[in-house]
């Protein structure tokens, strides 16, 4: 069993559904890292604003973002298994790992489709994904972690056959 909890600070109009690609892409990237099935994350979709002024005032970074992921687990490096399992909370009611928080910004799905030629399903799956690896302690500064998040990505893309053409 795992929770999906969502919040809409802006109505998408996309055409694909937005809760099945969720569901496919963070169980894709659960799965491939061998994390277990009960899992919990909150996500919301907002707008620029909305995005500005958390990475504002979790990050210090003074702009709109695509993406923030909020991780509540803090493990020592990317989850290798069973054993890093202690480092994340679990709501004891649904018996679940509450991986933590996705904040997807809605102009910047669409613009960032369009600015690299795919559909923008394939954009929101990408954000996804990519959030997801950082619930899970991946990182990208420094240049072998941005590689290993990035065949990470590529890997689990091709696995739910989401492409980079345009719909």
């Amino acid at each position: 069993m795992s929770t999906l909890m969502m919040d809409y600070e802006v109505e998408p109009e996309f055409t694909f559904d937005m809760k099945e690609v969720l569901n496919q892409v963070i169980d894709t990237v659960l799965s491939g890292e061998h994390f277990p099935e009960n899992w919990q994350v909150s996500f919301t979709i907002t707008d620029e604003a909305g995005i500005h002024e958390l990475n504002a005032q979790f990050r210090d970074t003074d702009r709109a973002t695509d993406v923030l992921s909020f991780p509540l687990g803090n493990p020592p490096a990317p989850y290798g298994g069973e054993e890093d399992l202690i480092y994340w909370d679990k709501d004891l009611d649904l018996d679940e790992y509450m991986l933590g928080d996705i904040v997807l910004c809605y102009e910047k799905v669409l613009s960032q489709a369009e600015e690299y030629g795919h559909s923008v399903k394939r954009e929101f799956a990408f954000l996804v994904c990519h959030s997801v690896l950082h619930l899970l302690g991946y990182d990208h500064m420094e240049e072998e972690e941005r590689q290993l998040m990035e065949e990470k990505q590529r890997i689990y893309m091709e696995q739910l056959h989401i492409t980079r053409e345009a719909e």
